[in-house]
């Protein structure tokens, strides 16, 4: 459509953003980069820009290849952009085991507890 647009307009156009104070806020937050520079909610984008957005802890990879001042459908916004992020896998990451405040020291069947609990983790 147009040449160049707002990077928090455009986020929130192609529905990767709810509201557009949201993709304002995550651009002050440095959540936003646009070809691997910490981006200001006002710096345009144009087609062929890689846009790196943080959300929920993950990094979501994508190129323009067409800018929208407006928002719009959910089928027409992914046509706007090539999504590049990697597939997620989950890790099983090992929980330290937490006791009450206030309920002392373990029992000996505490620890033994806390012990096969470690060992579960720590073989593959």
């Amino acid at each position: 459509m147009s040449g160049q647009v707002r990077i928090d307009a455009w986020l929130w156009a192609v529905r990767i953003y709810k509201t557009r104070s949201a993709a304002t806020a995550a651009c002050r937050a440095g959540h936003v980069r646009r070809n691997d520079d910490p981006a200001k909610a006002s710096q345009p984008v144009v087609p062929g820009d890689k846009i790196r957005v943080r959300q929920h802890g993950f990094d979501r990879i994508l190129e323009v290849t067409r800018t929208i001042p407006k928002r719009v459908g959910a089928q027409v916004a992914q046509s706007c952009y090539i999504d590049h992020t990697p597939p997620r896998t989950r890790e099983v990451v090992p929980q330290v085991p937490v006791r009450d405040r206030g309920a002392g020291r373990p029992t000996k069947k505490d620890r033994r507890e806390m012990e096969r609990l470690r060992r579960t983790f720590d073989q593959p």
